[in-house]
């Protein structure tokens, strides 16, 4: 499945390439084509999203909003078992995302000039939950537990709707455990958009939050660039992993890892860096057995085409190629893991030992899965509580504040030009003497 690559028979542009993701042309017009998705719906409203859901997802719907009774149906659709599984990821993720909250802090950096820094929640946030054949409970859980702990007053979701008009079952009841309960059937680059201006219906947001296709991702850029639109959460890429493994690390763990990565989509990327060839051979083994009974078999297939395993001489070369490429998830099957970590600068998610699989943090240690991809883990973090939340600094000077530093604002003020800005503490402190 994967031919070994030793690294350090490679040129310095042989490197570069390998470490690129898969690029995939969208086609034609494409910007064009979302654009004019979002015009529409932000010129014409629920008309133009009813229209949308009847051609994209074949659906005639009248209303948008989830009704009551629809909460109350999938809640005797959905099994105490998952309903045990939804509450334990939900107290999971409250532990690990509680103390991300923004403090308070209050600062005298000087005599008499005392600085804030005090947060608030956005006001109103948007959460969107891709369709397709699985329902994705676990981004609602991702989305929808930070939300509520940065206490955002407004909170909705739009996802797709099924064919027979409604939201599955499992999403509507994760959603109202998160406390969201205002949801909308609708999905696409029209959701985006109707989120980003509102409509008749569907609230208007600040900031938009989820993963999607590409017309979902190149409409949240489009509306973040448009003052009057919502900003967005993360860049979003096809999904991705890297494994360092050295000559103790167990073959079939490490298959399973690149395996459970795979299956995300046939434009996934898995890459496993290895210190021993020995290794290498007995993961292709194991991942040529474990492919066979998979459900997603030929979508695995067709991610292995973009990924690799190379060859390194040490954990340290294997360390710097995932600082360089940055990958989404970084297991480390190696021994003593923890004395690299402080090497480790580029990754969304570090999974450090044989007992910590990539499954985990997408769905319940307590970390989020919501991940920086395509190598914007060089400047970008995971979700968090944080990306719910602003801050607003604050400055009050005493009158002696201000003429402890008033030199200091008229220097830098008269380099610059701007002589308002030194008049306006002339004018406190007496020494402006054309103030009439």
């Amino acid at each position: 499945m994967l031919s070994p690559i030793i690294w350090k028979k490679l040129s310095k542009d042989e490197r570069l390439k390998l470490l690129q993701r898969p690029f995939k042309e969208n086609g034609g017009d494409f910007t064009g084509k979302v654009q004019e998705i979002v015009n529409r719906v932000r010129s014409q409203g629920d008309v133009a999203c009813k229209e949308m859901t009847k051609k994209f997802d074949g659906v005639d719907l009248t209303a948008f909003e989830v009704q009551a009774e629809e909460f109350e149906d999938a809640r005797k659709k959905v099994s105490a078992v998952t309903r045990r599984a939804i509450l334990r990821v939900i107290d999971q993720l409250n532990a690990f995302h509680s103390p991300q909250l923004l403090k308070n802090i209050k600062v005298e950096t000087s005599a008499g000039i005392f600085c804030e820094s005090q947060s608030r929640p956005i006001q109103r946030v948007g959460l969107y939950i891709p369709g397709g054949s699985a329902p994705l409970v676990s981004t609602v859980l991702m989305l929808g537990v930070p939300a509520k702990i940065a206490s955002c007053p407004v909170r909705i979701m739009c996802s797709p709707p099924r064919q027979e008009g409604g939201i599955d079952s499992n999403i509507l009841v994760a959603a109202e455990l998160c406390g969201i309960e205002k949801i909308y059937k609708l999905g696409g680059a029209q959701a985006i958009a109707a989120m980003a201006y509102g409509t008749e219906t569907i609230p208007k947001v600040d900031k938009i939050f989820g993963p999607g296709n590409s017309w979902v991702t190149q409409a949240k850029i489009l509306v973040s660039q448009d003052a009057a639109g919502a900003i967005y959460d993360l860049p979003a890429g096809p999904s991705e992993v890297m494994v360092i493994a050295d000559s103790g690390a167990n073959p079939e763990f490490i298959a399973a890892d690149l395996l459970s990565q795979a299956e995300h989509g046939s434009d996934s990327q898995v890459m496993l860096i290895c210190t021993d060839i020995d290794l290498s051979n007995k993961v292709s083994g194991a991942i040529e057995r474990q492919i066979n009974v998979l459900s997603r078999r030929k979508i695995s297939e067709q991610a292995f085409k973009n990924s690799y395993l190379i060859i390194v001489d040490s954990i340290f070369d294997a360390i710097d190629i995932a600082n360089e490429y940055a990958p989404e998830h970084l297991i480390m099957q190696i021994e003593e893991p923890r004395c690299y970590l402080e090497k480790i600068q580029n990754a969304g998610s570090v999974f450090l030992g044989p007992w910590s699989p990539e499954s985990a943090g997408d769905y319940a240690s307590g970390t989020n899965h919501v991940l920086p991809t395509h190598g914007f883990a060089k400047n970008l973090s995971g979700l968090s509580v944080r990306d719910f939340m602003k801050t607003i600094t604050i400055q009050e000077l005493t009158r002696d504040g201000l003429t402890d530093i008033a030199d200091t604002i008229r220097e830098l003020a008269t380099i610059e030009g701007l002589d308002a800005h030194k008049k306006a503490v002339d004018i406190r402190l007496g020494g402006d003497t054309n103030a009439e």
